[in-house]
């Protein structure tokens, strides 16, 4: 077990990401109801705000606060505890995160920042809403220091030794998270802050949809690392085998690095403020992250069979039988590695020039959200719940849990299937996103959208349906594993964290020297955006407008 002080810290971390968790999913399935004319909102409350709530608590702040509670675990417990300067900036870290996040929700509910969690200018929230997101990123940063300074201290203390698996991926993951929310803290500081307390008249929005994209595009790397994190270090651990390759693993991470920042105009493809030559640099280099994601699925087939042949399987396939199927954090794990197959396929085609144009503004980008992120990340998170909170504290993680852990998975799957299944079709008919029911006067595309067995909205706000029935099951499971199951008294009731084994002794010790990486990155990112938003700084302004 780690040090109390590091498990009330992560469960502290844990409890706001799922009270997040809990108002985005509602939020979540009005949405789908309303996008059907099968629901009528009070006259306090409309469309725009409760997409926005929806798109910030879960994409944002469910996501980054399990993140840092999962570091804050795992770090605690492959390093050695916090030291008491460590956890104090992290517990400021933490306090400022949630200011943040409190003033924005605020914001949010009370129908003053209507913006959607891209906050597209010129669409203008109240200025207030831009202070909570900043206070927001710079509490991230705060805890970020706190563990990459916990790092430091375990590198100083064993000179020429290669840190363990988890604490590299995790500084991997913050290095790329400081380096990718610069872009997103300049323009909320030094743009939208001014702009909407009315400090100046006008905001470049081409300069400020760009810098939001430099970050917007490794936050979604930020979700997916951890996931990996786990596949890499916890799957081996379930599956009772080592890390297959550690110098891979490394590698793999190093590559999120390079790749994941410089490529934010592969969103902004159908903007004309930008010219084709850097969109068709940035296209490439987005698919350069294609490597470490076919390395990570490489690694990962390789320890199943492994595991699978030492357990006696067979053949061909034999190997799968012998997978701990009945054992929840495995199942929902690989399910989760499974959605992202089809996932990883849609961003190869959001990424495409040609492609995109015709997917751009429709529902088809929303179903490859939820099949990206609202899947890989979302289940594994889950997945990675049902021990991490028992682990913490300290109580039962019981057979009647784990079963409800299976009812779980297994209707978060469904739901998903049948919502982002109908999103992709809808899409590729036309519908758009970001809207609320329209009819569109009758158009017969429109009528289109609305009939047939899974083309249309309804088959969409059933699968919404059934997905927040599995996350009520979820928000079960959270609240008995942290206040209401037994305590564990028995050494075999006692939840352990699978930290899977590392055999480093043959990995390249350049692979955690971050000057090398850090400046590559650097390097890579004044190649795709020096020129390009050098010249959008003449671009001229616009004032701000509320739509809603």
């Amino acid at each position: 077990m780690i040090a109390a002080q590091d498990r009330k810290l992560a469960l502290w971390n844990i409890a706001v990401a799922y009270i997040a968790f809990l108002i985005g999913t509602l939020a979540g399935l009005l949405q789908v109801f309303i996008r059907n004319d099968a629901l009528q909102l009070p006259s306090w409350l409309d469309y725009y705000q409760i997409l926005t709530a929806h798109g910030v608590l879960l994409a944002l702040i469910f996501t980054t606060y399990f993140i840092f509670g999962f570091f804050i675990t795992g770090m605690s417990k492959s390093l050695g505890s916090f030291g008491p300067k460590v956890r104090l900036t992290a517990w400021i870290g933490f306090a400022v995160t949630t200011i943040g996040t409190v003033l924005a929700t605020i914001m949010i509910v009370s129908g003053k920042a209507s913006v959607l969690y891209t906050f597209y200018a010129p669409l203008k929230a109240s200025g207030w809403f831009y202070v909570g997101l900043a206070l927001f990123v710079v509490g991230t940063w705060i805890t970020s220091f706190a563990l990459v300074g916990h790092y430091i201290v375990w590198r100083k203390e064993h000179k020429g030794k290669l840190s363990p698996l988890f604490a590299f991926m995790a500084i991997t993951t913050i290095v790329m998270w400081i380096i990718s929310c610069l872009g997103v803290v300049a323009t909320v500081v030094f743009q939208f802050i001014p702009w909407a307390f009315g400090w100046v008249d006008t905001i470049n929005v081409e300069l400020s949809r760009s810098l939001f994209w430099y970050f917007g595009h490794p936050l979604v790397y930020f979700w997916l690392l951890p996931a990996y994190m786990a596949w890499y270090v916890v799957v081996p651990k379930l599956l009772g085998t080592k890390v297959f390759s550690d110098s891979l693993a490394r590698l793999a991470f190093v590559l999120f690095i390079l790749f994941s920042i410089p490529v934010g105009f592969h969103h902004q493809l159908t903007e004309p403020g930008i010219s084709d030559f850097w969109k068709f640099l940035q296209v490439v280099l987005t698919f350069m992250v294609i490597v470490p994601s076919l390395i990570t699925a490489f690694s990962m087939f390789a320890t199943f069979e492994i595991a699978g042949r030492q357990k006696g399987g067979k053949g061909l396939f034999g190997w799968i039988k012998k997978l701990p199927w009945k054992d929840v954090r495995f199942t929902s794990i690989f399910v989760a590695m499974a959605f992202f197959i089809p996932g990883g396929a849609g961003g190869i085609i959001n990424a495409s020039f040609q492609l995109n144009e015709l997917v751009h503004n429709t529902l088809w980008i929303v179903g490859h959200f939820h099949i990206t992120v609202g899947t890989p990340v979302a289940m594994t998170f889950m997945g990675l719940t049902f021990w991490l909170i028992p682990y913490l504290t300290g109580r039962k993680f019981s057979k009647s849990m784990q079963k409800l852990g299976f009812i779980q998975i297994i209707t978060w799957t469904i739901g998903m299937l049948l919502m982002s299944t109908s999103q992709h079709i809808l899409g590729l008919l036309g519908a758009p996103r970001r809207t609320a029911y329209s009819g569109y006067n009758d158009h017969p595309a429109a009528q289109g959208w609305f009939e047939g067995l899974i083309t249309n909205h309804v088959t969409m706000a059933i699968g919404g349906s059934i997905l927040f029935l599995s996350a009520m099951i979820l928000i079960y499971i959270v609240v008995m594993s942290m206040f209401l199951s037994p305590k564990a008294e028995r050494e075999e009731d006692f939840v352990d964290f699978p930290m899977a084994e590392s055999d480093s002794e043959h990995t390249p010790k350049f692979l955690e020297n971050w000057w090398i990486w850090i400046g590559i990155a650097f390097a890579l990112i004044i190649i795709a955006y020096a020129i390009p938003l050098g010249a959008m700084l003449d671009f001229p302004g616009s004032e701000g407008y509320k739509t809603w």
